[in-house]
Formats: C-alpha cells, sequence, structure tokens
C-alpha cells in the first residue's frame, strides 16, 4: 500500500527572514500597521518567516531605502509613489494636485487601472509593489508665520517639500520658494526656520511634532498621497507562491483596517492638533487649481507622463486642464 504523503504547510517550508524599512514614527498608522502585518505573518507561520518591521527612518530615508531595496541590501519598505518617480515616472501619478475630490475617487484609482499601471511601471525597473496601497492622506499646509489663504499668500514662501520633481513643480507654480528636505530632516529645518512652512497630512503633522514649530494649518488637501509596500523583484520572486500568498494576505487585511483608521484621524486629528496651539483656516482650493492651470502646471505634467498614463488618471479625476 502506498504511503499516504500531506503537503508540508507554510509553517514547515524553507526557514525566510526579511527585512522591511519605514520612514515614519512607530505612533503613525502605516508603522503601526506594519508591525501588525508583520506580527501576523510571523504568527501564522510560526516564526518560520522572521519578518521585521523598523520605523522612523531607521534604516536610512526614503531614497537611501529605496537604493537599498533596488540594489537588494534590503528586501522591502513602505515608498510614497511620488518619491519613487526619479526610478519610475509614472509612480508619481497618484499624487497629481486637485486629482481626486475624495477617498472614493483615491480607492477606485488605486485598487484599479492608475493602481495597475503604477505597479507595472514599478516591475520594469525591478520593484514589486503589493497590490494594496496604504493611506497616507490629504496633504495640507502648515506655516510659522501667517496662514494660506489664498494663491498669494504663498509667494516668496520658504516651502518644504520632499525631493521629487511633483512637490517641486506644484510650489513652484504657486509662487513660492520649494526646498527639498527629507523627512527626519524636517523638524529642524522648521526649527531653524530654514524654512517658513511644510504640507503633509494630519497625520504626519501630529505623529512628526511639527505643532510645536509651526502656527497655522491650512486645510488645502493639495494632494493626496500614500504609501506602497513594495520589495526587491528577485528577492520576492525567490519565495514560495504560499510564503507570498501568506505575505499578500497579511499586508492587505492591515491595509484595510489602516485606510479606515488614517481617514478617521485625518478628521479627528485637526481637535487634537488646535488643543496644542495650532490655528486651522480653509481657504478655497478652485483657486489654487486655476493658478497650476494657468502656469501651464498640468500641461507639463501630462507631456511627462504621456497621454496614455494621463487618459488613465483622468478616467478617475475628470479633466485636470
Amino acid at each position: 500500500m502506498a504511503a499516504m504523503w500531506a503537503a508540508p504547510s507554510i509553517a514547515e517550508g524553507k526557514k525566510v527572514s526579511l527585512k522591511v524599512g519605514g520612514q515614519f514614527a512607530d505612533s503613525h498608522p502605516s508603522s503601526k500597521a506594519m508591525d501588525t502585518a508583520c506580527a501576523e505573518i510571523r504568527q501564522q507561520s510560526n516564526g518560520r518567516i522572521d519578518i521585521q518591521f523598523f520605523p522612523n527612518a531607521q534604516l536610512g530615508s526614503d531614497a537611501a531605502m529605496l537604493t537599498q531595496v533596488r540594489s537588494g541590501a534590503l528586501d522591502m519598505m513602505t515608498a510614497s509613489g511620488i518619491s519613487m518617480q526619479v526610478v519610475s515616472p509614472i509612480a508619481g501619478i497618484s499624487g497629481m494636485a486637485f486629482a481626486f475630490s475624495d477617498y472614493a475617487h483615491v480607492w477606485q484609482a488605486m485598487d484599479g487601472d492608475l493602481g495597475a499601471s503604477i505597479r507595472t511601471g514599478l516591475d520594469k525597473v525591478g520593484i514589486f509593489a503589493f497590490p494594496k496601497i496604504l493611506d497616507s492622506g490629504y496633504r495640507n499646509i502648515t506655516t510659522s508665520n501667517h496662514p494660506i489663504d489664498s494663491v498669494e499668500d504663498l509667494k516668496g514662501m520658504k516651502m518644504r517639500v520632499p525631493p521629487s520633481p511633483v512637490w517641486v513643480s506644484l510650489f513652484t507654480a504657486l509662487g513660492s520658494s520649494p526646498t527639498s528636505i527629507t523627512i527626519n530632516e524636517l523638524y529642524s529645518a522648521l526649527q531653524t526656520k530654514i524654512v517658513d512652512g511644510q504640507e503633509n497630512p494630519l497625520t504626519i503633522i501630529e505623529s512628526g511634532k511639527y505643532y510645536e514649530v509651526q502656527k497655522y494649518c491650512s486645510i488645502t488637501e493639495h494632494m493626496w498621497d500614500g504609501l506602497w509596500i513594495i520589495a526587491n523583484g528577485k528577492r520576492i520572486k525567490s519565495l514560495s507562491s504560499d510564503d507570498l500568498a501568506l505575505i499578500t494576505k497579511s499586508f492587505e487585511a492591515a491595509t484595510d483596517k489602516q485606510r479606515t483608521e488614517t481617514e478617521r484621524l485625518n478628521t479627528d486629528l485637526e481637535g487634537s492638533l488646535k488643543s496644542k496651539g495650532l490655528v486651522f483656516n480653509r481657504p478655497e482650493k478652485s483657486q489654487f487649481r486655476k493658478a497650476l492651470t494657468k502656469a501651464g502646471f498640468y500641461a507639463d505634467w501630462k507631456q511627462k507622463y504621456g497621454p496614455e498614463a494621463w487618459a488613465v488618471l483622468e478616467k478617475y479625476s475628470g479633466s485636470l486642464a
């Protein structure tokens, strides 16, 4: 009689060790989500998949970690699509200014054809992106000197922006003087007045404690941003299909919860930040979009991304000028 062989379980396969880098403080929703997902993967594999998350730029700046992931020195990281456009131009298209009027449009795009186009672009440069993107939230402007009520208020202002062409061109088109500074150097740059202001979602303004060195917060919601969970393509393809399925499932479950939590926080945090001294205002958004159109911002980026990619974006955003 032939012996009966059971297929090995996920917990019985080859030992796997993975490092995942993150840029935000461990209190940030994306860091909490990644920590939870990694713990779930270790638990589900009985510790065989030893996946560890390192928040707060412990493994380097965004740019440094991205270089490490591409070279294979780092297995995985969370990465803004906009910051990745230096290696894959289409990765930044989801951060187009005033593209998404609400979260419904964001998730239709990112879980649909726009997200698929970005992942395909990343794959071409050796980066694997997991299917679902974490939510960073809509970005708002904080300043130390005066609130932003109109486009005129941005004229000549020294604005910190992440090291990315989209941000630089956006704030240049709005008349300010953008300065590229990494997230781990931002607090000191605000404190020492190297820059007058910065822009980030409320979750990052809170976790980075920028309310300690800024006075005003203007709810411009000028850009939505998210964090892809990315990996070195060769490293991911070396995993078994079962291991990749477990990791993907855990990441997606954590991402779904993080999206809900971040949307809630980006509303609820306003009250908390007011109590810590930030003064809020809500400028009319259409004036900024008109100024960008007049400056040729949308026309320039349509040309850079190409008509095919732009058409995929406008499928979800509507016409962008």
